[in-house]
């Protein structure tokens, strides 16, 4: 992300603390995935963040009925989505380093006994078919509210992804937005198989935000979209916005695998193993360095707001 504007320092600032808090918390825990949690970090912090995000949500009043739905089918990504949920408020900071315990309410793949968590996931492919049943239900309800569904790029070579995908264009289901974190890499290599990405979408009938960038051995911020706030934002508000043209939205989001640990960015088997001891201190000597520099950026905006 290159804009400076306040809210991209804002987002920004917010997401580099939501990393050290996931790099801090599978540490801790001695195991979960890495890869995919830091690689869709931006992604949900541009739907969540409580000023600039696009999400309707209430961390007070968890069921509100009129929110905007989330739903992580990645569910192995889960230490992201707990950082952010306990950052906005929806439970204390403290129960982060309870990851995977037992009895724990954050075990390794999101449950619905977490405050904010909406869906159970587990087994891969099968979040945009509760995606699709949960849109049906707000319909009936005539309840006008969007339901996000997260997927990996590894995990769209289940076929129940295109079954539902298929469902939900049929059904003209408008209030849904599939999000395709494409980080390039899933645990067994390089996800060259589900290429072309976008045709694939727009050929079941989904309007279609973005395209791939294949992955290289060179992959480099700059030229990815998943860390541009503009980018992301500008998406979800045009799939919040076409709604009710009744096709569903798919937005293809190029992000890079374990992005705040340079040591494990953009490494295949960053995918599902904690950090060690000298690429946590990497990655958080790092990101502590990034959040100074954000906060000395955003007081320099303040004193020129005068």
């Amino acid at each position: 992300m290159h804009s400076y504007s306040v809210n991209d320092l804002e987002l920004e600032l917010f997401a580099t603390e939501v990393r050290m808090d996931v790099i801090d918390m599978l540490y801790k825990a001695g195991s979960g995935h890495t890869g995919g949690s830091l690689s869709c970090t931006d992604i949900l912090v541009s739907l969540y963040h409580p000023k600039h995000g696009i999400m309707k949500h209430d961390p007070k009043n968890p069921k509100w009925e009129e929110r905007d739905r989330f739903i992580l089918s990645a569910g192995h990504k889960a230490p992201a989505l707990y950082a952010i949920l306990a950052k906005c408020g929806y439970f204390p900071r403290e129960k982060l380093y309870t990851l995977r315990k037992i009895n724990s309410i954050l075990q390794g793949h999101v449950f619905t006994n977490t405050p904010g968590v909406e869906a159970q996931a587990g087994s891969l492919g099968q979040g945009l078919s509760i995606a699709n049943g949960v849109t049906m239900a707000l319909r009936l309800k005539k309840v006008d509210s969007m339901v996000y569904c997260l997927l990996g790029d590894g995990e769209i070579n289940e076929g129940q992804i295109w079954e539902a995908a298929k469902n939900a264009s049929y059904h003209k289901l408008g209030n849904v937005c599939a999000i395709i974190d494409h980080n390039g890499e899933r645990i067994d290599g390089i996800t060259w198989e589900i290429y072309p990405i976008r045709k694939k979408w727009e050929a079941f009938g989904w309007y279609v935000i973005g395209e791939e960038v294949k992955w290289t051995e060179d992959r480099k911020e700059m030229e990815l979209d998943g860390h541009d706030y503009n980018f992301l934002t500008n998406a979800f508000k045009e799939a919040k916005e076409r709604r009710n043209d009744n096709q569903p939205t798919a937005v293809i989001v190029n992000t890079i695998k374990s992005k705040g640990i340079p040591m494990m960015e953009n490494v295949v088997g960053s995918h599902g193993r904690a950090p060690n001891k000298i690429e946590y201190e990497d990655g958080m000597r790092y990101l502590k360095e990034k959040a100074e520099k954000l906060k000395v950026k955003l007081y320099e905006f303040e004193l020129r707001a005068g």
